[in-house]
């Protein structure tokens, strides 16, 4: 394996890897700027968590319904051809999101529809996207790979909000989505001149796609470590993650203006990309598989201080540490993942992930969201912060069980 930056520049020395991690990190920053300006607009539409909740929901839940179906499909088809067609309708979308905003169009409801939409293209494009990256860099480069691309996830972030800040300040959300539709056409541009030596192998599964789905769930919960690190992710996305959804109505508990919500979310972004950059110095698959197990109790332990604060500034350091642990848990348990499983199991194991990434948040965000209403947005914070810190020390205290079954 290589390690520390000379992982980092063997990577990026590879030109799909490095053609492909240009165009993300332009799509990336655009897409939490039109996130960020999404999310002001409806709670400035409505003022409601609730709201808040049910449009991270349709932007996010159909990775539960849509993913495991897709990851099938990646492990039976040429994933880039796949990738470029999706990004091409996320475009398309940000497109038409740009246009009903330069028109007055958008209310509640129409925009409900659209992150409805999106995030249908977004749950198939994810498992295909995921399981390129091994056939765009060599196999001794992929933990730095997978670092990499998170490290651009974060950086995207914390530069997005910033950017975003800086645009509904002057008024003009329609300028904000106008940016995402400039970085979608980058990265695929970039998408376009990726060229792969080999067609990918993927393995073509017996039976149909429900068939290969329940193949890929059996083979998961029957692997003890894996098993064990699907379920630590499932519990940091129901219960931590959907303060990221909610921000609009957390940062509202400091101050009305939009300038403190970006600021917030940027602050989020940059303990991720803190974490995302020390990750991206280790190497050992040990090392990573433990910070996956553990990294909840850091996180429940942040959001409780976040949850129960009245300090702004308290706040603030509370929300870097919960971006730190985040980014822990993305880049530990999807790089385990990458390296754990054959090949012809990867897309479904990816989609799984991607699945309980983006699909357990829309879950939470969407209880937290309504309880809220009803109570206050402390109280919900607070309980998902206790949950997941007394399930990650149940699991922590399993650690040498579940590394030995991963081979770690």
């Amino acid at each position: 394996m290589q390690k520390g930056w000379h992982g980092v520049r063997a990577a990026l020395s590879e030109a799909n890897y490095r053609n492909f991690t240009i165009g993300n990190v332009f799509s990336l920053v655009g897409t939490w700027v039109q996130r960020v300006a999404l999310g002001w607009l409806v709670w400035e539409l409505t003022g409601s968590g609730a709201w808040l909740g049910a449009v991270a929901f349709a932007d996010l839940f159909p990775m539960v319904l849509v993913t495991p179906l897709a990851g099938a499909m990646a492990d039976r088809s040429e994933r880039l051809r796949v990738t470029r067609i999706s990004q091409a309708l996320l475009m398309v979308h940000a497109g038409l999101l740009t246009i009903l905003s330069a028109l007055g169009l958008l209310n509640p409801g129409l925009v409900l529809v659209l992150a409805l939409v999106g995030g249908i293209i977004t749950a198939f494009n994810q498992p295909f996207r995921m399981a390129l990256l091994p056939s765009l860099v060599e196999r001794p480069n992929l933990i730095s790979a997978v670092a990499i691309n998170s490290v651009v996830f974060n950086v995207a972030r914390f530069v997005g909000p910033a950017i975003a800040g800086l645009v509904i300040a002057k008024g003009s959300l329609t300028l904000a989505f106008a940016i995402n539709l400039g970085t979608f056409a980058v990265f695929s541009w970039t998408l376009a001149r990726i060229r792969l030596v080999s067609v990918e192998t993927t393995r073509s599964a017996n039976g149909g796609l429900i068939t290969s789905v329940v193949e890929g769930w059996r083979y998961a919960a029957g692997h003890v470590g894996l098993g064990a690190m699907f379920l630590t992710l499932t519990v940091v996305s129901l219960c931590i993650r959907p303060i990221l959804e909610l921000m609009p109505s957390y940062a509202a508990l400091f101050g009305p203006d939009a300038s403190k919500f970006a600021f917030m979310t940027s602050v989020i972004g940059l303990g991720a990309l803190v974490g995302a950059l020390w990750l991206s110095r280790q190497a050992d698959p040990a090392a990573l598989a433990k910070m996956s197990l553990s990294n909840g109790l850091l996180m429940g332990a942040a959001l409780f201080v976040a949850s129960v604060v009245h300090q702004e500034l308290l706040g603030l350091v509370a929300l870097f540490v919960v971006g730190f642990g985040m980014v822990l848990s993305g880049i530990a348990s999807q790089t385990v993942i990458q390296l754990a499983v054959p090949d012809h199991l990867r897309g479904r194991m990816l989609a799984l992930h991607s699945m309980i990434f983006r699909g357990a948040p829309a879950l939470g965000a969407l209880v937290i969201g309504a309880l809220s209403d009803l109570t206050g947005l402390r109280g919900p914070l607070v309980a998902g912060a206790a949950v997941t810190f007394a399930f990650s020390g149940i699991v922590y205290s399993r650690r040498k069980l579940i590394l030995k079954s991963l081979g770690l």
